[in-house]
């Protein structure tokens, strides 16, 4: 939207430029051709070419406005559903997590706790799809538990790809 907002900005002041470029050319076909172009617009009571163009632009320049204020528009009406989406489930997590230690019974492991298992058990180290097919859990998520527990210490690396515990 921002890109096609961005566009008819453009084209906005590419019309607006156009308009000024015609009157221009216009009051210079006025002056060289003065005598007879004035007793036939006169006579005939007609609108130069340029001076259509002119207004078609004009008109194009209006609706391009229109475009643009509608997509405005259309902007704040959307960030103002996202912003009530997310006013509305951020206290409904909250009040979940609150109320998720007090259920707690029995201390379960983490999946970060699995993996740090799996690799202590391991003597030569393990690697990533190995940790997927024993844990079930997916690669990416394996990967991080990875990286954040060799950041704090729990595991290092034995080579490329493969852990050890530390």
């Amino acid at each position: 939207m921002k890109k096609f907002k961005e566009d008819l900005q453009g084209v906005t002041k590419e019309f607006k430029a156009l308009t000024k470029r015609t009157k221009e050319l216009t009051t210079k076909l006025k002056k060289t051709a003065a005598g007879q172009l004035e007793k036939a617009q006169a006579a005939i009571k007609l609108k130069s070419p340029a001076e259509h163009t002119a207004e078609a632009l004009k008109a194009l320049t209006k609706q391009t406005g229109k475009l643009i204020k509608a997509i405005e528009k259309f902007e704040k009406e959307y960030a103002a559903k996202k912003a009530k989406v997310k006013a509305k489930a951020k206290p409904a997590r909250k009040a979940a997590a609150k109320k998720a230690p007090a259920k707690k019974k029995a201390a379960a492991l983490t999946a970060t706790d699995q993996v740090v298992n799996i690799i202590k058990r391991s003597k030569k180290g393990v690697d990533v799809p190995t940790l997927v097919k024993k844990t079930g859990m997916e690669d990416k998520k394996i990967r991080n538990i990875v990286f954040r527990a060799s950041k704090q210490g729990k595991i290092k690396r034995a080579g490329r790809g493969i852990y050890v515990a530390a």
